[in-house]
């Protein structure tokens, strides 16, 4: 647990550092130690009293209201003071969302102007009156804000606009069309660092990725072994026992990198760069025995619509998940069912209880019939560990937070605002479970530490059409089937 805690506090540092340092003076360290308060006194608690004993609902709660709140008065209370150069009459200031966008806020810097007079009669007749009607110019440190009336779909829109304004300026603006907070379609030109940067910068490094999958092959053979039984002594009188780490290792290494590479080709066909996948090995220990953190790409680019980041977004947990599902049901068929015990649990795979998972609980009578009984766990087979695992990225990566790929689908689906409101419940909602479920208090851990804000894409107003609405929310009812506990009705229908 120790352990888990330092790798937590470094990811969390690493989430503040980025997402809050440049826009206030309240210490990175302050803010880090605001956010790691429910993790202290919950492991506190846990180490005081045992992971059996049952948390104070005030205690689980409390921690989790009240350091969000102390946490925004913190980043208020060092916000830099407006200057007179930025601010004008009836300009609410901007908020912590904005300031994550591509939309730069309020700046006490002297304003800038990155187009002369003549540049500005031009950039008015980049705005056809019948495709959007321009009022009005606000001049920003770092960006030009062109307000106005929509007067046709936003699709049009953008493109007309996007397409004038590239011809009258080359590739020195990126145009962002967003909503704002009055509910009304703004355009932003932002100076275009990326275009500058493109051709210098390597996009990805070939050589890395395929030393860290040849990395994360070993650590995970080494963690398939553990699974199959092999002991160290023996894994050391006799190396070819490694092979029986293989089905695990190869099982979970198609999951995540299917998931990854569907990711990677849903960029590439919207022209998004993106590097290859990069794989995270991990030597096998007691506290993580599974060999791999998962893998990742980075997108260098920005995302063009709200399409786009749909697509992008979807692509691997529903390719991940199809290819664990065959394996997770064989692995099922495979397994060997125990009896029930004080141990069982969903992270005991000698003693797994499935009756946890909705979806697993019908998996497994599925593949195993009449063997698996409501006082059933199992003991399972590599191959059902890693398709388990499988289930377990994509419902983390379906949580609809922030920048998780649940996250893009939700800002997609609904807009960047509602998708945010829509990250704070889920987090609450992961929250409540996890008084049913202890094994969810991780993940309530690690979606409160993430920012609910998903960066808009640059055309963030057109909508989705109905097809990709509804496989939406086909993927949010996954999560929930995946996430959700087996009720009382089904178990008595099922056994």
């Amino acid at each position: 647990m120790i352990i888990w805690l330092l790798l937590l506090g470094l990811f969390t540092y690493l989430i503040v550092q980025r997402s809050v340092a440049n826009i206030t003076r309240t210490p990175v360290w302050v803010l880090w130690l605001v956010m790691m308060t429910p993790a202290f006194i919950w492991t506190g608690w846990i180490l005081m009293n045992g992971e059996n004993e049952r948390m104070p609902v005030l205690l689980l709660f409390g921690p989790f209201i009240a350091c969000p709140i102390l946490y925004y008065l913190l980043i208020q209370w060092g916000r830099p003071a407006k200057s007179a150069a930025t601010s004008q009459p009836g300009q609410p200031e901007a908020t912590a969302s904005q300031q994550r966008s591509p939309i730069p806020a309020l700046d006490p810097r002297p304003v800038l102007r990155p187009i002369d007079k003549e540049e500005e009669a031009a950039l008015q007749n980049c705005f056809p009156w019948s495709v959007y009607y321009l009022q009005n110019v606000e001049y920003r440190p770092q960006a030009l804000i062109c307000r106005g009336q929509l007067r046709t779909s936003p699709e049009v829109a953008y493109k007309t606009i996007q397409e004038n304004i590239q011809q009258q300026f080359g590739d020195r603006f990126l145009v962002v069309f967003q909503e704002g907070l009055n509910g009304k379609p703004f355009f932003a030109l932002v100076p275009n660092t990326i275009a500058q940067t493109q051709s210098q910068a390597r996009l990805t490094r070939p050589g890395w990725a395929i030393g860290l999958l040849l990395a994360t092959i070993f650590t995970t053979t080494l963690a398939g072994t553990v699974i199959a039984g092999v002991t160290e002594e023996q894994l050391q009188d006799n190396i070819g026992l490694l092979r029986q780490g293989l089905p695990y290792a190869l099982s979970l290494m198609a999951i995540l990198g299917t998931h990854e590479l569907a990711h990677y080709f849903a960029a590439r066909r919207y022209r998004i760069r993106a590097t290859l996948p990069y794989f995270i090995p991990v030597p096998p220990a007691a506290f993580f025995p599974f060999g791999t953190f998962g893998a990742f790409i980075q997108m260098r680019s920005p995302v063009p619509n709200r399409k786009a980041l749909f697509d992008v977004g979807i692509a691997g947990p529903l390719a991940g998940f199809l290819v664990a599902l065959p394996l997770l049901i064989w692995g099922l068929a495979h397994s060997t069912p125990t009896e029930l015990g004080e141990t069982s649990s969903l992270l005991n795979f000698t003693s797994f209880t499935p009756t946890n998972s909705l979806l697993l609980t019908l998996l497994s009578k599925m593949a195993l019939g009449s063997q698996f009984t409501a006082e059933s766990a199992l003991k399972l087979h590599p191959i059902a560990v890693a398709g388990c695992l499988g289930l377990v990225v994509t419902a983390l990566n379906l949580m609809p937070v922030g920048q998780l790929d649940g996250g893009h689908m939700v800002h997609a689906m609904f807009g960047q605002r509602v998708g945010a409101v829509i990250g704070q419940v889920s987090r609450l909602i992961v929250l409540a479970l996890a008084l049913k479920v202890q094994e969810y208090l991780l993940w309530a851990i690690l979606l409160f530490f993430m920012p609910v804000v998903d960066e808009p894409a640059l055309n963030d107003v057109s909508d989705l059409d109905n097809r990709r609405d509804f496989l939406g929310l086909m993927a949010l009812s996954l999560l929930v089937l995946i996430v959700l506990p087996a009720p009382p009705a089904v178990t008595q229908i099922l056994f």
